[in-house]
């Protein structure tokens, strides 16, 4: 089945189990979005939301944010991996958006990559969910079941990304990219996983293979996320 058939049919399917598509990070606005966005690197969605109440209670925008101590910031977020690199970031972040953009988000992707600690998938959540630009983020489970069912060749998610958006219609990215999420971890995750059982491994897949992602070394954000 070509690339572009198979994704109409996944797309269908998709569409079939989340018509709708909320976003899993409490936010408010898209520069509470940001925070929580950067705050969910290497960090699940859940971990997230139990720490950004407290945040947002001192900081919810960017002039309290660069306002704050990073050792407050880091108190608030400890519970979260790689804290220390993301309370630094959050200030420096907050920072630039007051002296830089008048205390406003940026839709410009260049404007939004040049933010500390925010990188290409980053400010595509952004520029997706906060404005309503198409985009297509991908993450690791994204890059992994592209890959896995044979819609892109799973070299890096750079690479992904490009397939992806090759084989999806542009208005329908938004929404995919979410609803991927949410079937990446309902009925395909990345370990303990049955084909057989997957409503789209069990048609799509292709031989088992392995899917590496760009190396990070342990305990320490090398790269804007």
């Amino acid at each position: 089945m070509a690339r572009r058939d198979k994704a109409d049919r996944i797309g269908n399917l998709l569409d079939q189990l989340y018509p709708d598509t909320p976003i899993p990070l409490d936010h408010r606005d898209p520069f509470t979005l940001l925070v929580a966005v950067m705050l969910s690197a290497q960090t699940t969605d859940k971990k997230v939301n139990e720490v950004t109440p407290a945040l947002f209670a001192l900081a919810d925008t960017p002039q309290k944010l660069a306002a704050l101590p990073a050792p407050v910031i880091l108190a608030v977020i400890k519970s979260l991996g790689l804290a220390p690199t993301k309370a630094r970031n959050l200030k420096a972040m907050a920072q630039r958006l007051v002296d830089e953009h008048g205390g406003q988000v940026p839709s410009d992707e260049a404007a939004l990559e040049a933010l500390a600690g925010v990188g290409h998938k980053t400010a595509s959540v952004v520029r997706a969910q906060a404005f309503g630009l198409p985009a297509f983020p991908v993450d690791t489970h994204i890059h992994r079941l592209a890959a896995r069912w044979g819609l892109s060749s799973g070299k890096n998610v750079e690479q992904t990304e490009r397939d992806l958006k090759r084989v999806f219609a542009e208005e329908h990215w938004n929404k995919r990219h979410l609803q991927l999420i949410y079937f990446g971890r309902e009925y395909c995750p990345a370990r303990a996983h049955d084909p057989a059982s997957c409503p789209i491994c069990k048609w799509a897949a292709g031989k088992p293979r392995r899917v590496r992602a760009r190396a990070k070394r342990p305990g320490k954000l090398t790269e804007k996320l």
